[in-house]
């Protein structure tokens, strides 16, 4: 009988990368496809991943001292330079699209107030099976969203027709190697809690609780900031009205909630989707050595 062969690990890697935006053309203000509603969901995504990032970070490393797998260390490591290169770059995004009149301080007020949530329920519960439910959720909150960050970059990564929406090209640069970096480090969160004991009925619940309002989301965060700052997109609702359908119905939103339905099952595990191959191809793609973003590489 022929030797099992153990599954090769992918260990996510940290690169060193600058994009630079509005060159060599300006940023349109309407910089995906002049798409207004389209153009404020990635600025309201870019704002969110700072924040986010760093949530998702504490919520890994505070298992680190119980990890013992070195094969998971070291794939924690990877996840945490990843995701906090990611909140850099979008940072810098972030800069640029403030520079042409987005204004996101409520995704600020609502990061600060998980924040204070966050440092609350970690101090306020003398009880430690409280204290170690509270810090599970988080855990489990990381790896739901983790799982919706790794569906929209296979989308993107997978279907053309989402990439040419992408009309600004270091918008789209950013958002293909963000994308690919999600699907290296897809499952690591997800291995996190799993190795130190997390329910599979908090890990289903939070994905049921965090996909119903997802949706919802989205299209109020979208209203609610050309609301905020946009005084072209106000005199134009109808066409703001039409584009957000458009969006919802598109190739990036459609069928969205029902992708969260494998990992509502018992027993599922994020590589149970495959997307090794897209993988090979994006690193070629790139990173190869004729590779779209390696003069983008520090």
């Amino acid at each position: 009988m022929a030797a099992e062969v153990a599954p090769q690990v992918v260990y996510p890697k940290t690169r060193r990368i600058r994009f630079r935006f509005g060159e060599p053309e300006p940023m349109q203000r309407y910089y995906i496809n002049d798409d207004i509603a389209f153009s404020h969901l990635v600025g309201i995504l870019s704002a969110a991943f700072p924040p986010g990032e760093e949530f998702f970070v504490r919520a890994v490393r505070r298992y680190g001292a119980q990890m013992t797998d070195p094969h998971l260390k070291k794939r924690v490591a990877g996840f945490i330079g990843q995701e906090m290169t990611h909140g850099m770059q979008h940072s810098e995004l972030n800069r640029k699209l403030a520079s042409v009149g987005y204004s996101f301080q409520f995704i600020e007020l609502l990061g600060n107030l998980a924040d204070e949530t966050e440092e609350y329920l970690d101090t306020a519960y003398p009880d430690a099976r409280l204290l170690r439910l509270s810090r599970l959720s988080a855990l489990s909150v990381t790896a739901a969203a983790e799982h919706f960050t790794a569906v929209l970059a296979e989308r993107l990564l997978t279907r053309p027709e989402i990439r040419e929406l992408m009309t600004d090209p270091e918008v789209r640069n950013l958002l293909n190697w963000h994308a690919f970096e999600e699907l290296e480090h897809k499952s690591v969160a997800f291995d996190v809690y799993r190795a130190v004991g997390g329910p599979e009925w908090l890990r289903i619940s939070t994905m049921r609780a965090m996909a119903a309002i997802a949706i919802p989301l989205f299209t109020v965060g979208v209203w609610i900031s050309v609301a905020a700052n946009d005084p072209e997109g106000r005199k134009q609702p109808l066409r703001l009205l039409g584009e957000t359908v458009r969006l919802l119905r598109g190739p990036f939103l459609k069928g969205l909630y029902t992708e969260r339905k494998p990992y509502l099952k018992r027993g599922f595990h994020p590589d149970d989707i495959d997307t090794s191959a897209v993988l090979d191809h994006w690193r070629d793609e790139l990173f190869g050595d004729q590779g779209q973003l390696v003069d983008h590489l520090k």
